[in-house]
């Protein structure tokens, strides 16, 4: 299976170099390139791809605010976000997440990160560089941004006592294989508790299943 991927940076020169990387993949294709936040959201309506490379900084409409218009159309649920930036705060990682990114990279990850990075989340895996972990994206995560709803614990009823155990560990970061070896499982009984915890919560994807777990209280920041 190709996995049909859409280039958003206002490096035009940069846009070029990934256009080559991916394009020398059997399986990835560059269906289209955006220089701004606006033109992705709108070429992604029409080429419906399965990731998005998007730059936070970009004129105009900038890759949060892009991010947040591609996650938030139905019709666009399919489509997985891969935030690429040099600005990896705790903050922007938050705020990325928050948008309904599914993953977040920095611009100085090699060309294997990149590769593994958008094939992970083209799976419907949640993906965060090394550098873009610890305890205050916890923090960020567990507050949600004024004016939006949170989760709540209630929230959280409609998962089993091994649903619940099962989104814990996945916002602890952990991998599929990581929990099966823990639960002493195999890795497709953890996918299938995760895809119906995303289903009972509504999580668009494992990353939005991280932040509900933040913001329920499921999970707590690290002191």
């Amino acid at each position: 299976m190709t996995v049909r991927v859409l280039l958003a940076d206002d490096q035009a020169l940069l846009r070029a170099t990934f256009r080559i990387l991916l394009d020398s993949y059997p399986d990835l294709e560059v269906v289209a390139e955006a220089a701004e936040g606006g033109e992705a959201v709108e070429l992604t309506r029409v080429h419906r791809p399965d990731v998005v490379v998007m730059d936070i900084r970009m004129p105009g409409t900038d890759g949060l605010a892009a991010t947040e218009a591609i996650c938030a159309d139905p019709e666009l649920a399919e489509v997985r976000v891969l935030v690429l930036t040099t600005f990896q705060t705790d903050e922007h990682v938050a705020r990325a997440l928050r948008a309904g990114a599914a993953g977040f990279l920095g611009k100085d990850a090699s060309a294997d990160e990149l590769i593994d990075g958008i094939r992970t989340v083209a799976a419907g895996d949640a993906l965060l560089s090394a550098a873009a972990t610890g305890a205050l994206i916890a923090r960020f995560l567990a507050t949600p941004e004024p004016g939006t709803a949170r989760a709540v614990p209630e929230d959280l009823a409609v998962l089993t006592a091994r649903e619940r155990e099962v989104t814990v560990l996945v916002a602890q970061g952990r991998s599929n294989a990581e929990i099966a070896a823990e639960l002493v499982v195999s890795p497709l009984t953890v996918r299938t508790h995760v895809q119906r915890a995303k289903t009972k919560l509504a999580a668009r994807d494992r990353a939005q299943l991280v932040v509900l777990a933040y913001q329920s209280g499921l999970v707590r920041a690290p002191e």
